[in-house]
């Protein structure tokens, strides 16, 4: 299991998300933002909009998810 902030994902808070792969850190990100937004934070609006455009468009997104998904690997495991 590894953690990743939510500003490590592009977001503005320390929120942790913890999975065994990136793309669990990753869709707990969204679900965060989503929630977040839901629930009023403004301060959430833009990195949930991003993360909105980031799956509409995958093919233009690829940089981004490469580089979240090296930043994953390189953390150390926690458990």
């Amino acid at each position: 299991m590894k953690t990743m902030t939510c500003r490590q994902l592009g977001g503005p808070c320390d929120h942790p998300h913890t999975g065994e792969t990136a793309d669990d850190v990753i869709k707990a990100q969204d679900r965060h933002l989503r929630e977040a937004v839901r629930a009023g934070d403004t301060t959430h609006q833009q990195a949930h909009e991003d993360m909105k455009g980031r799956w509409r468009r995958p093919v233009k997104a690829l940089g981004w998810y490469r580089d979240a998904k090296k930043s994953f690997a390189a953390l150390p495991s926690a458990g």
